[in-house]
């Protein structure tokens, strides 16, 4: 019933095309050939000696050239066509869809199963990208609602252990708060869900921003910076920017040492714009490398109460969504370097 069904449809089996076209190339050439051996026998009056490897040659020639061509055309444009598509994907893009008019089976299942798997993959994608907004924002109205009673609290004649309690509450839910909007902010920037508003502004007064709203973290360890920005202006989504430059400082912030410090430069450098962050902490072991750009890793579990491990991972698709990019390196004295690449549209 298969058979006939594609049959109807006109539907050839690739392994049989393959072999209906090397027989016909062979049939072809050799027609070809005798034909042409007897119009120059015809015209010149005389009889063509060929020697049998030159014919072979010929045939060879002439089949693996035709055979080429229609490989070429019947296979390898929709694979890359294919692999074009993919690539979209791989980058977000949930709504290209694939259309062919081949006959062959093979490459008809192929478009057909994966507009199936685009589509499914597109609803996956909203199904949770609408959850994660949803449930974030049912998540802040309560936290909100405790942190304001907890900071109504300590308005009050409480005990010392009262107090302590109270301020661990607002600890706890500062940083679920803070988990709540990076995870929503993660989902928006992934599903391309924030308009994009771009402004031009000076990136070097946007990092020295940065480290001033950061003043009691850095100060708290008496941390020393080395500050060399160039005057840059760049266009693109500031607030966005703003959190990758704060998340990358918290970053140093909290593997730094007491009376540690930290190294920024800002410049162009071959076509781009470059950051580094510089600190004296204790580095990254090499295999922990590829993984601290993953949602919810945390490279040292005793500073889990000082972050929720999307910063970087925010850092990472901020940067990815506006053509930048993000390396790691330990340096020889010690501490690890973030360098941040981003396009120089000056």
């Amino acid at each position: 019933m298969s058979a006939g069904k594609n049959r109807k449809e006109g539907r050839l089996d690739i392994r049989l095309l393959f072999i209906i076209v090397t027989m016909l190339e062979i049939l072809g050439t050799v027609a070809l050939s005798m034909l042409l051996a007897w119009l120059l026998e015809y015209f010149l009056h005389t009889r063509i000696q060929v020697h049998p490897l030159l014919w072979l040659l010929l045939f060879s020639i002439v089949i693996g050239v035709t055979v080429s061509i229609v490989v070429n055309i019947l296979l390898l444009l929709p694979i890359v066509k294919l692999n074009r598509a993919m690539r979209k994907v791989a980058g977000g893009d949930f709504t290209i869809r694939l259309h062919t008019g081949s006959h062959i089976t093979e490459i008809r299942d192929t478009y057909r199963n994966f507009n199936l798997m685009v589509k499914e993959l597109g609803a996956t994608e909203t199904l949770q990208s609408d959850f994660v907004s949803n449930v974030s924002h049912e998540f802040k109205t309560p936290i909100n609602a405790i942190e304001g009673y907890a900071t109504l609290l300590q308005g009050t004649h409480a005990d010392a252990q009262q107090q302590e309690y109270i301020e661990r509450i607002l600890l706890n839910t500062r940083r679920l708060s803070t988990l709540v909007g990076n995870i929503l902010l993660l989902s928006k920037v992934s599903n391309h869900a924030i308009p994009v508003a771009k402004t031009a502004y000076r990136l070097d007064e946007q990092v020295r921003q940065a480290i001033l709203l950061l003043e009691p973290r850095w100060a708290e360890k008496d941390i020393d910076f080395d500050v060399e920005l160039e005057e840059i202006t760049w266009t693109g989504n500031e607030s966005l920017m703003l959190h990758v430059w704060s998340n990358l400082l918290l970053n140093a912030i909290k593997f730094d040492p007491p009376q540690g410090s930290i190294v920024l430069r800002l410049n162009r450098k071959d076509g781009q714009i470059v950051f580094t962050i510089q600190d004296t902490g204790p580095g990254i072991p090499e295999e922990e490398k590829t993984h601290i750009f993953n949602r919810f890793y945390q490279l040292d579990s005793s500073h889990k109460q000082e972050g929720n491990g999307l910063g970087l991972a925010l850092c990472k698709q901020i940067l990815d969504s506006c053509g930048g990019a993000i390396q790691v390196e330990n340096v020889p004295e010690g501490g690890c370097r973030f360098t941040v690449s981003l396009p120089d549209e000056a």
